[in-house]
C-alpha cells in the first residue's frame, strides 16, 4: 500500500480560501490527505471544512474551542495523525502563500531527508512575493539571527512549509515544545536537529495572501525572539 502524507492546515476565518485550496491540494498526489484544524471560526471556516469532509474521505476535520494558535494547531494535528497510519505529515497555511504545486516537490525530497523545509532564502535568494519592504527585512533578518544564535545552518527557519517523516514526530517530546507562534517552526526544526534527525531545504516562493487577514502580531514576533537564546541554552545544558 502506498505511504500516505497528511497535510494539517490550521485554519481561523480562512472561508474564502479553504473551499479553493483543499481541491488543489488533493489533485497533487493520490498519496495525500488533509487536516483541518479550525480555532471555532466565526466566519463558518469550520463548517465549510466539515462539508468538504462529507464530500472527499480524504478530507478531516478538527475542531477546537477557540483561537488557541498556530503552534498548538500542529500539535494537535500532529497528535492526531500519529493515532493513524500516516508516514509523512506536512505544515501548510490556508491562505494560498504556500503553492501546493510545490507538494510533490517534497515528497520526491523528503526520501532523501526525516525534515523538509521549504525555503524562501535559500542560498541567500529571496522567493517572496507581495511583501512590503519592512515585513521582508524582519522576515530575512529574524532568519539570520536564529541561524547565528542556534547553529542550525537552516537558511530558513521561521517558514512553515514543511514535510516531517513519522519517525521524526515520534522521536521529538512534542509534549515539551513550548512555543506557539512562528517561533514553534524554529523550535521544531532546532529539536529535529538535535535528535539527529537529518535536514535539508527546497526553494519556493512565498506569495503573500490576497484574501483574509494575516496572523502576524508583536506576541508573535517577541516569542521569536526570546525562544531563539532559550533554545541555545537548552541544548547547552543537553536539555534537547
Amino acid at each position: 500500500m502506498a505511504e500516505k502524507a497528511l497535510v494539517i492546515i490550521p485554519t481561523y476565518n480562512e472561508a474564502v480560501n479553504l473551499t479553493h485550496l483543499v481541491p488543489q491540494v488533493l489533485a497533487q498526489d493520490p498519496r495525500l490527505e488533509v487536516l483541518v484544524v479550525d480555532d471555532n471560526s466565526p466566519d463558518g471556516t469550520g463548517q465549510l471544512a466539515e462539508g468538504l469532509a462529507v464530500e472527499d474521505p480524504r478530507v478531516h476535520v478538527l475542531h477546537r474551542t477557540g483561537k488557541q494558535g498556530l503552534g498548538t494547531a500542529y500539535l494537535a494535528g500532529f497528535k492526531w495523525g500519529l493515532e493513524r497510519d500516516y508516514a509523512y505529515f506536512f505544515e501548510m497555511d490556508a491562505d494560498f502563500s504556500h503553492d501546493p504545486a510545490h507538494l510533490n516537490e517534497f515528497l520526491k525530497a523528503i526520501q532523501d531527508a526525516d525534515l523538509v523545509l521549504g525555503s524562501r532564502y535559500l542560498a541567500g535568494r529571496v522567493t517572496v512575493v507581495n511583501w512590503p519592504m519592512g515585513r521582508l527585512l524582519l522576515s530575512y533578518f529574524a532568519n539570520v539571527y536564529a541561524r547565528w544564535v542556534t547553529g542550525l545552518r537552516i537558511w530558513d527557519l521561521t517558514g512553515g512549509f514543511k514535510c516531517y517523516r513519522r519517525r521524526v514526530l515520534e522521536g521529538v517530546d512534542l509534549s515539551k515544545v513550548r512555543s506557539n507562534g512562528y517561533a514553534f517552526q524554529i523550535e521544531m526544526s532546532v529539536r529535529a536537529w538535535r535528535k539527529g534527525f537529518k535536514l535539508s531545504e527546497i526553494p519556493i516562493v512565498f506569495v503573500d495572501r490576497t484574501e483574509g487577514q494575516s496572523k502576524m502580531n508583536r506576541a508573535i514576533v517577541r516569542e521569536a525572539v526570546w525562544i531563539v537564546p532559550r533554545l541555545r541554552l537548552m541544548a547547552w545544558f543537553r536539555r534537547i
